[in-house]
């Protein structure tokens, strides 16, 4: 009996150690893809204000998830993105549209393809087009586990003036994602206390609109986390957001304030695409 108790015991142990392999395994490839070296020191400096491992875990991206970045800009996630997916995973990065027609589309979508080139790490990048105004695919319909945005909702609603660009936006993301995948979104924060005032230059973003918009794209709120809040800032700049690091839109006036307030308060909110 006691020889039975014992290999019951064991086999229990050596259960709850397999089980908790993956997770450690998912940790650790995250882990080495935020100190991969090929990220640059002035992007791995803004990691205390961007908390990539926090965020990246918080929205379930794994080593071999098909992640889709929207408007990836200069590639501050892709030095993540790109190790950590490379060998198991897919990344898709949503750029500027090919067919696009303004020189600043065409110049930040040549800078960023010169940036994939110049490192055989981003070899197994695809990048794709998006557009908030029509639809683009940014991956093949349904084949997303993860679809990601950081900071860009303000530009789409600014451009656009209004809540459409978005719905038009989040409706292509739920096309992108399998039934049951994740939305993640981070957006500098308008306190909702300031939704009467005129906000819609400023760069801030009422959470309230961005949970209505999604929502009515057809996802749900799956959760929210408080990882990129910053309670120092009051989202009342002279120039908006961009007062703020790292633009300094102000440049020498009231620079030590600015940095002692740091990088935006911002909401991370994880939506889900409902399971058929």
């Amino acid at each position: 009996m006691k020889a039975l108790t014992k290999f019951v015991v064991l086999a229990g142990l050596f259960a709850c150690t397999i089980n908790t392999l993956p997770s450690y395994a998912a940790t650790n490839a995250l882990r080495e893809a935020i100190n991969h070296p090929n990220r640059s020191a002035v992007n791995k400096a803004r990691d205390v204000h961007r908390h990539p491992y926090e965020t990246l875990s918080f929205f379930d991206v794994k080593a071999d998830s098909t992640v889709v970045e929207i408007s990836p800009g200069g590639g501050w996630y892709t030095e993540i993105l790109a190790p950590l997916l490379k060998e198991k995973g897919k990344y898709y990065a949503a750029h500027q549209p090919a067919d696009a027609t303004s020189d600043y589309a065409k110049r930040t979508r040549a800078a960023y393809l010169e940036k994939l080139a110049s490192d055989p790490v981003y070899s197994a990048v695809t990048v794709t087009g998006f557009a908030p105004d029509k639809f683009y695919e940014v991956a093949p319909a349904g084949t997303a586990d993860v679809v990601l945005t950081f900071r860009n909702l303000h530009n789409w609603y600014e451009k656009d003036k209004g809540e459409a660009s978005l719905l038009t936006a989040f409706k292509t993301f739920h096309t992108a994602l399998k039934p049951g995948g994740v939305l993640g979104v981070v957006e500098h924060r308008l306190p909702e206390s300031k939704l009467n005032t005129d906000w819609t230059e400023s760069g801030y973003m009422p959470q309230s609109m961005v949970i209505r918009v999604a929502e009515q794209a057809g996802f749900v709120l799956d959760g929210t986390s408080e990882v990129n809040a910053n309670p120092k800032d009051t989202a009342d700049h002279p120039k908006g957001v961009w007062t703020l690091p790292p633009v300094l839109a102000l440049k020498e006036q009231d620079k030590a304030k600015y940095i002692a307030i740091g990088e935006s308060d911002r909401m991370t909110l994880k939506f889900r695409k409902k399971a058929e």
